[in-house]
């Protein structure tokens, strides 16, 4: 149940008939995992806590750098060099009280991935880096978690949610990682954010509308993004949507 300052700290979620005290009560409920604290996570996690997400877990193995805060605006410079889960924490805590935060200080790896994975309804990964995202996607699909993944380079972006456990209005089954990404990039190939550079508020953006999507998933309002992959190219103000499919079924 939600308490009457509850009520009125959600009061325009509450007022809207497709989401009502029953959404807002469902987002309450439910426990969502953030991979990355960094610029994607800032605000998917800035914006699951004002929505009410009951417990928010943070997997981010690094410390606050000075160079992140062009970007990764849940941390500040007071928090230079304390790990990204404490400062994100801190921030959270000061946005909404009524939000348990689960700090995972670690890397994600094969060793770990599962054990933290199951103790979430579903996953939003931010992270940096092929290697999380590949082995992300599939921790998700063998553990049956809805996945909202998103990915930033320089000026450009992508979004799409992945539930290939689950199945379409037709009967066919949802596509997987591999169907949109199906080869993991050599090491070295796609430069980092240190190396190439990075719009800021580009992930401002992308990271908006992955906790967007969270919510969606989480609430049942509107259409998600399974099948779909949204590209956005900030300098010419452009989002693309191209469907995909499930390259071949089980």
């Amino acid at each position: 149940m939600l308490s009457e300052i509850e009520i009125e700290r959600y009061a325009r979620h509450i007022v809207l008939p497709e989401l009502g005290g029953v959404g807002q009560q469902k987002l309450k409920a439910a426990k969502v995992l953030v991979i990355g604290a960094g610029g994607l996570g800032s605000p998917v996690l800035q914006y699951l806590a004002a929505a009410g997400v009951g417990t928010i877990g943070i997997v981010d193995d690094d410390i606050v750098s000075l160079s992140n805060l062009q970007r990764q605006v849940i941390h500040d410079t007071d928090r230079v060099g304390q790990p990204k889960t404490d400062s994100a924490a801190s921030a959270i805590g000061r946005i909404n009280p009524h939000v348990t935060v689960i700090e995972h200080t670690v890397r994600l790896t094969e060793e770990n991935a599962a054990d933290i994975v199951s103790g979430y309804d579903l996953v939003a990964d931010g992270c940096d880096n092929f290697e999380t995202r590949y082995l992300t996607a599939g921790t998700c699909e063998r553990l049956e978690k809805p996945l909202v993944t998103a990915a930033v380079g320089r000026f450009d972006g992508t979004l799409t949610t992945l539930k290939p456990f689950a199945h379409d209005s037709d009967g066919k089954a949802l596509p997987r990682y591999t169907d949109v990404f199906p080869e993991k990039p050599p090491a070295g190939v796609i430069p980092s954010c240190a190396e190439a550079g990075i719009l800021g508020a580009l992930t401002g953006v992308l990271g908006s509308m992955q906790a967007l999507e969270v919510i969606k998933e989480i609430t049942g309002i509107g259409d998600g993004l399974a099948g779909r992959l949204i590209l956005f190219d900030a300098r010419a103000m452009r989002f693309e949507t191209i469907r995909y499919r499930r390259a071949k079924e089980d």
